[in-house]
């Protein structure tokens, strides 16, 4: 499969118009700068270099603001890290999650290796399939999942991870691409955890 999607574009366009309720956690590397990009804000909680910990931590900030949209935007990398959260987060079927997952089938943060999704040797001149993270998820019980490939289906999947009953999870194939790290959330991390936090709860 030839991913034919621009990442910033993805996320750009998930990103359009957010309301004040809809909370965003990215998870580390690209995806952070991607949100970034698309428009920084108190709303959205960049991880940096956390790796694995994306899901959980939109899981549990969905269980605790039923009524605020939660949308997960994470790599493939941090996504094969933390797999045993989408069995949580089926067994807790918060139906304001939605989980995004940027799949370039690359580690992006260590050099660009190949990840359990891109298609692995099988043995001379064979070729085996890589992970389906779609299939792992509906595996878990996330019942709504899918591959997003084409540009054709960027606006299904904008209108169902801002509005669709949750939890949905999509795996969106993206272009391996060099793009630069130059618009950056501030590093400070207790800055970012305290401005999320009020923009949720407010200053009281």
């Amino acid at each position: 499969m030839t991913a034919t999607l621009h990442r910033r574009a993805v996320v750009k366009a998930l990103m359009q118009d957010p309301t004040d309720d809809l909370l965003v956690i990215a998870g580390l590397g690209q995806c952070t700068w991607d949100i970034t990009e698309a428009g920084d804000r108190p709303q959205n909680l960049p991880l940096w270099g956390g790796m694995g910990g994306a899901v959980m931590i939109g899981l549990g900030l969905a269980l605790a603001q039923p009524n605020k949209r939660v949308l997960v935007i994470t790599g493939d990398g941090d996504m094969l890290m933390g797999l045993g959260s989408l069995a949580t987060v089926a067994a807790q079927r918060p139906v304001n999650l939605a989980i995004i997952v940027l799949d370039n089938e690359k580690f992006g943060e260590t050099g660009n290796q190949a990840t359990h999704t891109a298609p692995a040797s099988a043995g001379p001149g064979e070729r085996g399939a890589g992970t389906d993270l779609a299939v792992v998820a509906r595996g878990c019980g996330i019942a709504d999942s899918a591959t997003v490939t084409q540009e054709t289906d960027t606006a299904a999947l904008v209108r169902d991870a801002r509005t669709k009953a949750g939890p949905i999870f999509r795996n969106v194939k993206v272009m391996l691409e060099t793009l630069p790290n130059t618009i950056m959330p501030p590093k400070d991390g207790a800055y970012l955890k305290d401005r999320f936090r009020q923009a949720v709860l407010g200053t009281a």
